[in-house]
């Protein structure tokens, strides 16, 4: 059975475009990049693409990585002037012997390939971090460990107000953007694994990155193995949350490890944080969410999460029929800490 699998309740745009390249005829590559791309031509979506928020220097800055096989991925990072990284992620991955490319060198290889410049810094983004600029010890990541975890769009609300609350009680500043009248943007890495009714498997990852980040900072989404990692015999895994937490436990490789030696894809996803669980001294910020899909074409697909506040999004498909198909927002299967 075809599938769809994507992180976020915004993924619903990406599967929506997944869906149609599928209906076209495209393939399981096709469709996922496609649907990354529509997340990242999102203005809405403040962690990908067109709107994402800038760094500390007030650049927006792009990682993205594509993959369908161990030894068949392409990825770019540090991309300032293209707002579509998923796209030349690809282009790297089928014009070049290379992995990764990073900065200036992405740039002008998505340039030599006639892809048009197109700054994904808006004017909304801009006035964000300038919100920031004028109070950065409210938002500063390495001064103070207040940031609300990812969250999906209808959650932010209800999830801010539990955080303001526990964040009050233990007598830190409660405030966001100078004031409580400002909710944060809830968004985060988009992934987006496809599946089309041969069992192909092909993964996109993609994102802006840590909001006010220090300039330059790369996290797991571009790098074989943290963000993403697709191996045809042993099934997929994707990954978004704090990304410095799932580069140290190498999480999307070591979900289908996990698999390879046999476990199902909900367990696999549950050992992977439990390594992170085991090994960090994790804080109210931190969260990570994992998907999962079982390698053939009936395997079976879950997704966990450290914490809650995360939802998959799922579109299947018999005959690749996808015009037919619902489209599902879901709670992870599992969820490790209730706080």
């Amino acid at each position: 059975m075809a599938l769809i699998f994507s992180t976020w309740s915004f993924g619903a745009v990406a599967n929506r475009a997944a869906a149609r390249e599928f209906d076209r005829g495209g393939s399981a590559l096709d469709a996922a990049v496609a649907g990354a791309t529509a997340v990242e031509d999102d203005p809405a979506v403040a962690s990908v693409g067109t709107g994402g928020v800038p760094d500390a220097h007030g650049e927006v800055s792009l990682d993205a990585m594509v993959m369908t096989d161990v030894a068949r991925s392409g990825a770019v990072a540090y991309v300032r002037r293209y707002s579509n990284p998923a796209k030349i992620a690809r282009l790297v991955m089928e014009t070049t012997i290379h992995t990764l490319l990073v900065g200036e060198g992405a740039e002008r290889f998505a340039q030599r390939h006639g892809v048009e410049p197109a700054p994904p810094l808006t004017g909304e983004a801009r006035e964000t971090w300038l919100r920031w600029r004028r109070d950065p010890a409210t938002l500063d990541r390495d001064a103070f460990r207040g940031w609300i975890p990812p969250l999906n769009v209808e959650h932010v609300g209800a999830e801010g107000d539990r955080w303001r609350s526990r964040h009050a009680e233990r007598g830190g500043d409660v405030s966001w953007h100078g004031g409580p009248e400002r909710e944060p943007s809830s968004h985060d890495t988009v992934c987006v694994i496809a599946r089309d009714d041969d069992g192909e498997l092909a993964g996109v990852c993609t994102t802006s990155g840590m909001a006010f980040k220090a300039p330059g900072r790369v996290g797991d989404s571009p790098i074989v193995g943290h963000g993403l990692y697709v191996d045809r015999r042993h099934g997929a895994a994707t990954a978004t949350g704090t990304g410095e937490l799932i580069s140290s436990a190498c999480a999307s490789f070591l979900v289908v490890e996990e698999m390879r030696r046999g476990a199902k894809a909900d367990a696999a996803c549950v050992a992977a944080l439990r390594r992170i669980e085991q090994t960090h001294a994790l804080q109210p910020d931190h969260q990570v969410a994992l998907l999962a899909v079982e390698p053939g074409t009936n395997g079976r697909w879950a997704s966990a999460a450290l914490r809650g506040g995360f939802k998959h999004v799922v579109t299947q498909a018999s005959r690749g029929r996808f015009g037919e198909a619902e489209t599902r927002v879901d709670d992870p299967t599992h969820v490790l800490r209730a706080d």
